[in-house]
């Protein structure tokens, strides 16, 4: 490890190989934390390059505990976090509204690192059962649309980096890792990333893959679509630019997808929320959400997509599916 610090404090890059090389060591338990938190705090300092984001990715695929979900055409709805918005939990909601509309999610979650409340943290004190039991899981998708992965329990690979991240408590290129490292290898991603550059860099990943993707980005910073301004788009064959009038909606405010300040704070929202009571502008940012992982899977419009979302979430079938899952995992 000393040689790789050395060469990365240089300004050198690694290899695809010895990129997945440190990670499969790090796994192993093979450096002390030092040399860990050393390790990613350079990717603090400087940009990540394709290969050595290529090979952590490789790494931890191979190292992963896989699920075969394949029977399903399946969606993960996943940003990368990291974008210090602190909203509230956009994307799991979303993910209940596309499964309330008929499709299919694996989702792909993990407890908050740099944000209060991450998508692993509310599912909990919902009372959803995390396992990593390929029966449960197929049960899950199979009743209530939805199945949770929660990270630590297919990717054992990585406690040895869990408890440095959490004290760290900033982005480190596992954010950037989560959204592309889902062990059920869903067909279909919608993927938001919190910088342009990281937007490029998942492209080019993804057009060496036969996943089916979306990545989303707003250009004041979210990854996600805040409906705050225009957001970037990037598919296999297109690249776009969408703005909060072709869903046919108002543009939003930052204040208006805030957060809460604790994980109760963030349970009782995403309750009010998937339960219809949510306001105009909460319902409007989930539904864009889910309405582009409609139009990821079933190539509608947009706009299509939202207006498919928005049914879903107000007549009360992405809470149905909801508390499905509750009762599955009881």
């Amino acid at each position: 490890m000393k040689n790789i610090l050395n060469r990365l404090i240089n300004h050198e890059m690694l290899s695809i190989a010895e990129a997945k090389e440190v990670l499969i060591n790090i796994s192993k338990g093979s450096y002390n934390t030092s040399q860990i938190a050393s390790f990613l705090t350079v990717y603090m300092m400087r940009s990540i390059s394709i290969d050595e984001l290529a090979g952590f990715r490789e790494a931890l695929l191979e190292l992963c505990i896989r699920v075969d979900l394949s029977a399903y055409n399946t969606i993960d709805l996943c940003g990368t976090g990291g974008d210090g918005k602190d909203t509230f939990n956009i994307s799991t909601l979303a993910s209940f509204v596309a499964a309330g509309a008929g499709i299919k999610v694996a989702k792909h979650g993990n407890y908050g690192v740099s944000s209060v409340s991450g998508s692993s943290n509310v599912m909990e004190q919902m009372g959803i059962k995390f396992s990593s039991n390929a029966d449960f899981l197929e049960k899950c998708i199979d009743k209530a649309g939805i199945a949770i992965l929660h990270a630590p329990l297919f990717h054992p690979a990585m406690k040895n980096v869990g408890p440095i991240r959490k004290e760290l408590a900033v982005k480190t290129f596992f954010n950037m890792l989560g959204p592309m490292v889902n062990p059920s290898f869903p067909k279909n991603q919608l993927v938001g990333v919190f910088n342009l550059e990281l937007a490029r860099m998942y492209a080019y990943l993804y057009q060496n893959t036969d996943v089916n993707f979306t990545i989303l980005h707003s250009l004041d910073g979210y990854d996600e679509v805040s409906l705050t301004g225009p957001t970037k788009t990037i598919t296999s064959s297109m690249e776009g630019m969408l703005h909060p009038e072709d869903f046919g909606v108002r543009l939003l405010l930052q204040s208006e997808i805030e957060g809460g300040t604790t994980i109760e704070d963030s349970a009782q929202l995403f309750t009010t929320i998937i339960s219809g009571k949510g306001t105009e502008a909460q319902n409007n940012v989930v539904c864009a959400n889910a309405g582009m992982a409609i139009a990821t899977v079933t190539k509608c419009t947009p706009l299509e997509g939202f207006q498919i979302a928005k049914e879903s979430l107000l007549s009360g079938k992405g809470l149905l599916s909801l508390q499905t899952l509750q009762e599955l995992s009881r």
